[in-house]
């Protein structure tokens, strides 16, 4: 063949293999099987997961009008406490839990610098739940937490009202920084709640080398049960701690420093029924502990000095109508609480304190209380009578 028609031919064929493929491209090209089914939509990106925060909280606000001399009348406008609960988990089993309590520092000369309202932490946690679900379970917690009892007695007393007994009369702080551990018994029977903290409390450092620890143990026989004793909650708490000595650096003129800690105890029980009808509580406490007299010098030797105080406290919230027509939801209810307390139970200081009032819940979440309460410091006790009216409100969200 020719070369000139040799390279006519290639020409062709190659024109012919560009049409084809071509063609293969075109719609109509397309097999009626594959006409009949549809091209499947784009699959969408996979949304971030994004860990769920739980978000609430409580505020607690007041008018008080004091009638008392010493008071002269009296009266202000309290924003008392404004706690913001933040919680979110932190992997499986794992959980963070931060809570802002809002407060105002009147005590001179604290309130020198700043006399307004201020944040402080008072709960910031890590949660391990180590064992949950079925029977028995177990929660370590690690941070700023929960002391040994005050939190489980608020559970049946109202807070709003007034401070518990056991913080009103200084045993210990509500939280404190610390390792804690809670275990619940099976059935719901009741727990177990431990605690090793710094000592303080939560609104100072630590201030010394010793820990304190305490333990709790609950019981709530009648959790199978219905009615009020479902509800019945047998407490019984001890709290072993010690503080440094002024005197453990030592000083000019001074004997030399003190490094061994002085005691400081604590032990109690306490039983409670919390039912919306009728909630009542009662607790007994001791404090132990360990004092200095003297100046650590030769002149003035340092002296021991023990001193044991004593604590008895009881309350009850009561709707009557509930009571008397368990069917009907009352928004009304009447709260009374009386405390005693023996600041040494050698020397006699003691002071009473007596709460009485109405309470009547606004809405599910807003409630106000229209109370008297009144300091009575007895038997040499410093400081004068102080008679209270107030008009509390609580809010929850």
């Amino acid at each position: 063949m020719p070369r000139h028609h040799r390279i006519s031919v290639a020409l062709v064929l190659c024109g012919l293999l560009s049409a084809a493929a071509h063609a293969q491209q075109r719609p109509d090209s397309v097999t009626r099987a594959d006409t009949a089914r549809p091209a499947a939509p784009p699959r969408p990106a996979e949304a971030a997961k994004t860990p769920q925060l739980d978000f609430s909280g409580v505020i607690f606000a007041n008018w008080n009008y004091r009638t008392d001399r010493a008071a002269r009348a009296q009266n202000r406008f309290d924003v008392e406490r404004a706690y913001l609960n933040f919680r979110m988990p932190a992997g499986d089993r794992a959980s963070v839990r931060v809570t802002a309590d809002v407060f105002q520092n009147t005590t001179a000369p604290g309130d020198a610098f700043y006399r307004g309202w201020a944040f402080r932490a008072k709960y910031a946690y890590f949660q391990f739940d180590a064992l949950r679900g079925g029977g028995l379970t177990a929660t370590a917690r690690l941070g700023m937490l929960q002391t040994v009892v005050i939190e489980h007695v608020e559970s049946f007393w109202p807070r709003w009202i007034s401070r518990s007994a056991l913080e009103l009369n200084g045993f210990f702080q509500s939280a404190d920084l610390g390792l804690a551990a809670q275990i619940g018994l099976p059935g719901k029977r009741g727990e177990i709640y431990a605690t090793v903290t710094n000592g303080p409390g939560y609104s100072s450092r630590e201030t010394d080398r010793f820990k304190d620890a305490a333990v709790r143990l609950t019981f709530t026989p009648f959790a199978s049960a219905t009615g009020y004793l479902q509800s019945t909650a047998l407490s019984v708490w001890g709290y072993k701690g010690a503080i440094a000595s002024r005197f453990v650096t030592g000083g000019v003129g001074q004997v030399g420093p003190v490094g061994e800690g002085l005691q400081r105890d604590r032990w109690g029980v306490f039983a409670g029924v919390r039912d919306r009808r009728l909630t009542v509580g009662a607790e007994l406490a001791k404090r132990i502990e360990e004092g200095e007299l003297g100046n650590n010098t030769v002149a003035s030797p340092r002296a021991l000095i023990d001193s044991t105080s004593t604590l008895v406290s009881a309350f009850a919230v009561v709707r009557p109508l509930e009571l008397i027509a368990p069917e009907t939801r009352s928004p009304l209810a009447a709260v009374v609480r009386y405390d005693r307390a023996r600041f040494n139970d050698d020397t006699g200081p003691a002071q009473r304190f007596i709460i009485a009032g109405l309470l009547w819940d606004l809405t599910s979440r807003l409630s106000m209380a229209a109370d008297y309460q009144q300091l009575l410091p007895r038997d040499g006790a410093p400081g004068a009578d102080a008679k209270t009216w107030f008009a509390h409100f609580v809010a929850s969200f």
